[in-house]
């Protein structure tokens, strides 16, 4: 039995679900690097698997073939090792050997299977055949199959236009850590992080349990994310060439995209990528911006405007992309900076104006990926919105607002975000910047809905003469509700 699960509380229910059906399944599991999937996968069947393979990084069709059938054998117990010339043998002697088996539930998992399916090896159209003529005719056959290759996964198995299209039973798609999950991770191994330092290490690591599980709990955050990431043998200091050349097949488009979109706070639009990147506008091009969207490196989102319907009709001109991978922004803010490998470079950088500029934008993105913890905080959890950032001009100066949280009950939260210390305390300066903010805003925009502003800071904001011109306001500790 595997070690307890931490969160994971309706997908361990989905797939137990699953497993426990009585017909035959067909699931496919996916979600970005180090998010814990297979964990999940083997909790949920408590390791009581009829076969399980896992794909080889890199391998040849030969080697894959071979290592099908050393797990076959394990299996089976046959003393006899039989390495197939094709996929379309190799699956038809797993259905012989499943054929043999007395369970009543036979569980097949195979872990990273687009690593399986190499240039010209038949490996789809032999899963194609295992399963639309063997294994969807029985009652007892549950096929997990999992992938951090997102693109790959919802290409090939989900929209599949081939032998497999709408083949699946189910799809499950993981995604990283809440806030609230960190916590209940770290509380479980002993941990004695409190909700800002937990923050911290969210703005880091995303709410990768891979990472996460790296750190020493007798150790500070600090001193984690030095050992991490600047130690002389820090084992994430190439985690991200080995993240995108594990993702996608030919990534440096990908890198040169997210490269770009490192320097862009707010993003850019696609004429503005394609200008700085140097890219020509073809498919390829739409295929990674997509693929990067799907396994959530970059998020996508129309701009502001005014408009009737809160439904935007997203045009390729309009969208703007973002970077909001929180360990890919860390490396380009500070990994790639460490220009002189100090090993202690994240202690050094605490509190100085690199470290705070990060800081205050990475918090903008944790409050973007809570966005229904500050919904349900705002009492408007069953109120449809969209969720985007501004910019705009006003008689001298650019006018920016961190986060839009545009209600279909006519309102508008207008949000500012402050990652401090300490109270964050409004003073009159600030106060009339606001004020200009939503001037600009409205005048900009011709919004006649009704506007709300909203603070959302750490600790809260000090009671003084200026700070009634916030109507709203959240805390951190609201961010780490369920």
């Amino acid at each position: 039995m595997v070690q307890d699960l931490i969160g994971r509380a309706s997908e361990l229910r989905s797939l137990s679900d699953i497993i426990n059906s009585n017909r035959s399944e067909f699931v496919a599991v996916y979600g970005r690097r180090r998010v814990g999937k297979t964990f999940l996968i083997r909790k949920a069947a408590s390791d009581k698997f009829s076969f399980f393979v896992t794909g080889m990084y890199k391998a040849t069709k030969s080697e894959q073939l071979t290592n099908f059938a050393i797990a076959l054998q394990k299996y089976s117990g046959s003393d006899k090792l039989s390495i197939q010339k094709n996929w379309i043998l190799a699956f038809y002697e797993l259905g012989r050997y499943l054929e043999t088996s007395k369970e009543d539930k036979k569980i097949i998992f195979i872990d990273e299977l687009p690593w399986m399916d190499t240039a010209k090896s038949g490996f789809i159209a032999a899963l194609e055949n295992f399963w639309n003529s063997w294994a969807v005719l029985r009652n007892d056959i549950k096929l997990i199959v999992c992938g951090s290759a997102t693109s790959w996964m919802i290409n090939n198995l989900i929209k599949s236009k081939g032998g497999l299209h709408n083949r699946l039973t189910h799809h499950l798609v993981l995604s990283p850590f809440t806030l609230q999950e960190s916590e209940e991770y770290f509380k479980s191994f002993g941990f004695s992080y409190n909700r800002k330092q937990i923050t911290e290490c969210y703005m880091v690591f995303g709410g990768i349990p891979y990472y996460m599980s790296m750190m020493d709990k007798s150790k500070s955050v600090a001193q984690n994310i030095d050992n991490l990431f600047f130690s002389k043998n820090a084992p994430l200091k190439e985690e991200f060439n080995d993240l995108y050349r594990a993702l996608f097949k030919n990534a440096s488009t990908h890198i040169d995209i997210v490269t770009t979109l490192a320097t862009k706070q707010m993003g850019l639009n696609r004429q503005e990528l394609l200008a700085i990147t140097k890219q020509t506008d073809n498919g390829t091009f739409c295929n990674v911006l997509e693929e990067l969207e799907q396994c959530g490196f970059i998020r996508c989102y129309e701009p502001f405007a005014t408009k009737s319907s809160i439904v935007y009709k997203r045009q390729k001109n309009n969208i703007i992309y973002q970077l909001v991978d929180f360990y890919t922004l860390f490396y380009f803010n500070f990994v790639k900076q460490n220009k002189y490998q100090d090993e202690h470079f994240w202690t050094t950088c605490y509190n100085s104006p690199l470290h705070n500029t990060w800081a205050g934008f990475t918090y903008e993105m944790l409050c973007l990926n809570h966005i229904n913890q500050i919904k349900q905080a705002l009492g408007i959890s069953g109120v449809q919105t969209l969720a985007c950032s501004w910019r705009g001009k006003d008689n001298t100066n650019g006018v920016q607002i961190d986060l839009i949280i545009d209600r279909k009950d006519d309102t508008i939260n207008l949000c500012e975000i402050k990652y401090s210390k300490d109270e964050f305390e409004i003073t009159k300066d600030y106060a009339e910047k606001l004020s200009n903010k939503v001037r600009t805003f409205i005048n900009s925009t011709g919004t006649r809905k009704t506007i709300l502003l909203t603070m959302i800071t750490t600790y809260g904001i000090v009671p003084n003469a200026h700070s009634g011109i916030i109507q709203s306001e959240i805390q951190l500790d609201h961010l780490f509700h369920p």
